[in-house]
């Protein structure tokens, strides 16, 4: 019988896996020319996989000419395949699935790519290029371009209510590059408390920096001020306005006793402001920098999902205190985004194009959003599902009754051409309450779209 190490495939969808493993051996002559392969079902249960998984790698065999189909004798190797023999390896397991496309990916944090302000875009390009090419060719300040600190600050006092002069301002290639600056500010071996669950990359960033990273459980209304008191942390890193991956907001009376611990404790509360501009109903929620009288919030936000995830800037606006430090021990540090990028964001958000950009967006997603749940609440598995959403962001979550693990839906999924992201795939320590929840990014689903989605699902799902 066949047997493979699938637990080695990383990220590689589990039939691409197979299919691989099984050609390396057909092509290097480990499986001779017209050697009968183990049924989809004995192979399965021998490998611990769905019957989708096994079909879907024999299908995809069968399609490269390696093996062939015999009606109602099963799956045999191709004669034309022993004089193929190759040293070629099965591919590496890896991180992401490089250059292959999904029949259905609900998980990828992505925005539709006719979002993007295009001609804006290209025409603020060409104008700075006619009217600032010798700024252009200037070094950048190690904080970032005054002319976009200032478009910055600007657009935080009049979307957000917060009066953060522009001096105060950091700006810096991508989240990730903002956490690790963190991390060395508050210096080796800071205590940073997360919430859990929560994005991986925040704890991952913060170990790797030589933070330690202290994942605190969630309740209804964030993290609990006591578990912050008990845990000893110096920081604590969250996202009030709409959390990841949970949807949820931090009430006001949570918000002001996380401002308290950070004044007894002297700590300091990084307020991640991700995906808050895409609400949906009501005003904008005031951030907690807004309401913080003693100087304890660093705020920080991106542009990845208002204008695009390949636009690395990111930006965070320090207490004075923080401000001054960071002057002292971190200004050493160049700015890596490029002159070009900086300026043209800068007069895309001065002259207002953000803010009408961001109107038009909300609009699209808003319908998006409700045709999506729709589509999801009239489906064949509708009775199997409960949705939960907070009429904001790219993204809801689903609790679906089954009897199936994470695991074995995920690989089910990926028999399929489906990709799919868990609650559980989120947290740092198992909880029961993660099972079966999932993760559901929507912004890729059009109305072209939707029909195949319900129909995959329903197969991943068991339901006809």
């Amino acid at each position: 019988m066949l047997t493979y190490d699938l637990s080695a495939r990383g990220a590689l969808p589990m039939y691409e896996y197979l299919a691989a493993r099984i050609r390396e051996d057909v092509l290097s002559g480990a499986l001779p020319a017209g050697e009968k392969l183990p049924s989809r079902r004995a192979l399965s249960e021998h490998l611990g996989v769905s019957v989708i998984t096994v079909e879907a790698a024999y299908a995809q065999l069968e399609a490269e000419g390696c093996v062939v189909a015999r009606p109602r004798r099963g799956y045999f190797v191709a004669e034309a395949a022993e004089g193929q023999r190759s040293r070629r390896a099965a591919p590496k397991p890896r991180q992401a699935r490089e250059g292959a496309r999904w029949r259905l990916d609900l998980r990828g944090s992505m925005v539709d790519p006719s979002s993007f302000p295009a001609a804006a875009w290209a025409r603020l390009t060409r104008q700075t290029l006619r009217q600032d090419s010798r700024a252009l060719l200037s070094a950048v300040p190690h904080e970032g371009l005054p002319e976009l600190r200032q478009a910055i600050a600007d657009y935080l006092a009049g979307y957000k209510g917060m009066d953060v002069p522009p001096e105060r301002i950091v700006i810096g290639a991508g989240a990730e590059f903002m956490y690790i600056m963190l991390a060395q500010l508050l210096g080796p071996g800071a205590r940073i408390a997360v919430e859990d669950p929560g994005y991986p990359k925040i704890r991952q960033v913060y170990s790797r920096s030589g933070a330690k990273c202290l994942p605190l459980a969630l309740s209804s209304s964030g993290i609990e001020p006591s578990a912050l008191y008990d845990s000893g942390a110096r920081a604590v890193h969250i996202s009030p306005s709409h959390q990841f991956p949970t949807g949820l907001i931090t009430p006001v009376p949570r918000r002001q006793a996380l401002l308290r611990w950070a004044g007894e404790a002297g700590g300091y509360i990084i307020e991640d402001d991700y995906d808050s501009e895409l609400r949906f109903t009501g005003k904008p929620l005031p951030t907690l920098q807004s309401i913080d009288g003693a100087g304890r919030v660093i705020y920080m936000n991106t542009f990845s999902q208002t204008i695009s995830p390949s636009m690395r800037l990111a930006y965070m606006a320090l207490p004075e205190e923080l401000m001054e430090r960071w002057r002292r021990e971190l200004g050493f540090y160049s700015c890596a985004v490029p002159a070009l990028e900086q300026q043209v964001l800068a007069r895309f958000l001065a002259g207002g194009e953000y803010e009408r950009h961001l109107s038009r967006m909300r609009k699209e997603y808003r319908a998006r959003r409700a045709e999506v749940l729709s589509a999801f609440r009239s489906a064949p598995f509708a009775d199997r599902i409960e949705i939960v959403e907070r009429g904001a962001g790219l993204h809801f979550l689903l609790r679906l009754d089954t009897q199936m693990t994470d695991a074995e839906l995920r690989s089910r999924a990926e028999g399929l051409g489906v990709r799919l992201g868990f609650l559980s795939d989120y947290c740092a320590e198992p909880r029961e309450e993660s099972g079966h929840t999932l993760v559901i990014s929507y912004a890729g689903l059009g109305s072209g779209k939707l029909d195949e989605a319900v129909g995959l699902l329903s197969e991943v799902f068991g339901v006809r």
